[in-house]
């Protein structure tokens, strides 16, 4: 009789964040220690997270045996206990250097010396907070965003000295978790802050200088671009647009914010180059030219399809809405 053996991981920092990626983790196979600022703090949270996964089956979210095996792959435990024999832990403690710094010199007391650490901070450089971990080469950060089970993607940030072993090794365990990872270099905001925060700011820009209201801005945003990006990222979105379309608008806009829309250099040396996007053949991505037609197919489909699936859901409960509704 042989026995199956799991692999041993540890979530520090067991609320929502955190105690959605022990959900995912035990969900992959591996056998989860949750730790919080103290014990019954972690236990309380254990209780939720296996309550939440029920109501997530219910849903019809989560496989009907999530909760069995969340309940019996995850445990709740004290930081020191959580870590030991971990081969991989995630701190997900609150966004304040001083407190993950801290939590990581306890982590690092207790761990095995090669255990690979990961941080879910949003912001905070991973340098910065690798200055409190034993052994560094083997942190980096590993930034999930809320829900965690079902967001499927995940930020992989390597400080300067993290060992690319420890990396791959972070793509393994979340490739059986179904995730999706991207590599990012270590800079403020990353990339999914970077990103989310610009186009925070350009809409409350719109909203102060009263081009819309937020509700209508959200309209927008819903019903046009952000309805390609499930599909496209800016540059696939860019290239089918055509970059020399991107460089006139850029002249447009710069005719009342000359500094704030200023033309970005690669974009004005691709172009230049004559280099326009897929109808050309190249751009940011390169798609070949003889692509397009497959491409253009593929993107219609999706669009329709998301018309589908956001009509069988209904509206968001958002909007107030009337007596009658």
């Amino acid at each position: 009789m042989t026995s199956t053996t799991h692999p041993v991981y540890a979530v520090i920092g067991s609320g929502y964040m955190g105690g959605g990626i022990a959900q995912m983790l035990a969900l992959s196979g591996a056998d989860v220690r949750i730790a919080d600022v103290d014990l019954s703090v972690a236990e309380s949270n254990l209780a939720r997270i296996i309550t939440e996964a029920e109501q997530f089956v219910e849903d019809g979210l989560f496989p009907e045996d999530a909760p069995a095996i969340i309940a019996s792959r995850t445990s709740a435990a004290t930081i020191e206990d959580a870590v030991a024999g971990a081969t991989f832990i995630e701190e997900a403690v609150p966004e304040k250097i001083e407190i993950k710094h801290a939590t990581l010199r306890r982590i690092c007391d207790a761990a095995p010396a090669d255990a690979i650490i990961g941080s879910n901070t949003s912001t905070i450089l991973i340098g910065k907070l690798a200055e409190a971990v034993t052994n560094p080469a083997r942190f980096l950060g590993v930034h999930f965003s809320n829900p965690a089970p079902f967001i499927p993607g995940v930020e992989l940030i390597p400080h300067a000295g993290t060992d690319s072993a420890a990396v791959t090794a972070v793509e393994e365990i979340l490739a059986a978790t179904g995730k999706q990872t991207a590599r990012i270099k270590d800079a403020t905001g990353f990339v999914l802050n970077r990103l989310q925060y610009a186009l925070f700011h350009e809409a409350t820009q719109l909203v102060e200088e009263g081009v819309a209201t937020a509700e209508d801005i959200d309209t927008v945003v819903r019903t046009t671009f952000g309805f390609r990006l499930p599909f496209f990222g800016p540059f696939a979105i860019a290239d089918m647009a055509g970059l020399d379309v991107y460089a006139f608008c850029y002249a447009s806009l710069q005719t009342e914010f000359p500094e704030r829309f200023a033309t970005p250099k690669i974009l004005d040396d691709l172009v230049s180059q004559g280099k326009l996007g897929t109808k050309s053949g190249a751009g940011f991505l390169d798609v070949p030219a003889e692509r397009t037609a497959e491409l253009v197919a593929y993107r219609n489909r999706a669009y329709v399809a998301m018309q589908k699936l956001i009509a069988e859901l209904g509206p968001a409960p958002i909007a107030n809405r009337g007596a009658d509704d």
